[in-house]
């Protein structure tokens, strides 16, 4: 936490506005943000309690519950530009292969929870297939390079084609592939368009993806990428089972993105920090999530 702090303190420097400065500082901010996730606080009222139990040596100043929830509602621009400084800083960040796939972030389940929903005309309806049930909510887009380091992604409506998003993405940022010559795209079926291939061959983007049986001939590195395949669900699988995901409590848009940012922040700053300390695993979160609050006590 305190190498994070250091480093979006000297980093990301905020313009100064007019009026009182904010007690607490956009690095205090972030940092409190990830360490929420990595300890696996995912309801803020028992977070502030804890903070201010245990962390008050640590920072000149902790706020309660409201002013601390409407920082982090307005910090997703921040929490945007730290995960980029981070994987900026790290040398996995010009990989020439990504990974790309999504998953269901679900935010309610009654119907009556949808009716009074501040997500409506965001969320909506959509199938998981690893649960083979129905969900209400969003769908996290994530692009990241084999080590799982993140490199872009997205919350869109379940109902948005995987594909259109993936084009939306590489468009939105242009400069990402094209300091990435001979860039390769890991996926899964559901890339499977020929016009995602005609835009990304212009842009000289390579997509490898798995054949259906009865369309076309199996590619020889069909065997490859089922065992690379893995490696997306792994990240998931950080996201959901580690950094609690599913339980981000978001209810309006701002809320969402910003929890959902905030659980992408922590892994990245995990693997930023392992990578730096030469740790033998790049993607682990186990010296953080458990031994983490024993530390803070003492």
């Amino acid at each position: 936490m305190t190498a994070l702090y250091v480093h979006v303190d000297d980093r990301l420097k905020t313009p100064r506005w007019r009026g009182r400065p904010p007690r607490l500082t956009d690095a205090e901010l972030v940092t409190l943000a990830v360490a929420q996730a990595v300890l696996g606080f995912h309801c803020e009222a028992r977070w502030v309690r804890f903070a201010h139990a245990h962390l008050h040596r640590m920072f000149p100043y902790l706020p309660q519950r409201p002013a601390y929830n409407k920082r982090l509602r307005a910090a997703l621009p921040l929490v945007k530009r730290a995960i980029r400084s981070l994987v900026a800083d790290t040398d996995l960040w010009l990989d020439d292969v990504w990974i790309v796939d999504s998953t269901p972030v679900e935010c309610a389940r009654s119907r009556e929870t949808v009716k009074r929903s501040g997500l409506a005309g965001w969320a909506g309806y959509g199938y998981c297939r690893s649960h083979s049930r129905f969900y209400w909510g969003l769908k996290l887009h994530l692009v990241c390079t084999p080590a799982g380091l993140p490199v872009t992604w997205a919350l869109a409506d379940p109902k948005v084609d995987e594909r259109q998003v993936l084009a939306a993405l590489i468009d939105d940022e242009p400069h990402l592939a094209a300091a990435r010559p001979g860039l390769l795209i890991l996926a899964d079926k559901g890339y499977i368009a020929a016009e995602l291939d005609r835009f990304l061959a212009a842009r000289g983007i390579s997509l490898l993806r798995p054949f259906y049986r009865n369309r076309g001939t199996p590619q020889p590195a069909e065997a490859l990428l089922k065992t690379v395949r893995q490696l997306i669900e792994s990240v998931n699988d950080t996201l959901k089972g580690q950094l609690d995901l599913e339980q981000h409590g978001g209810r309006t848009i701002e809320g969402v993105g910003v929890r959902v940012a905030q659980r992408i922040l922590a892994m990245t700053c995990a693997i930023w920090h392992n990578r730096a300390i030469g740790a033998p695993v790049t993607r682990s979160l186990i010296a953080y999530d458990h031994g983490a609050t024993s530390e803070l006590l003492v």
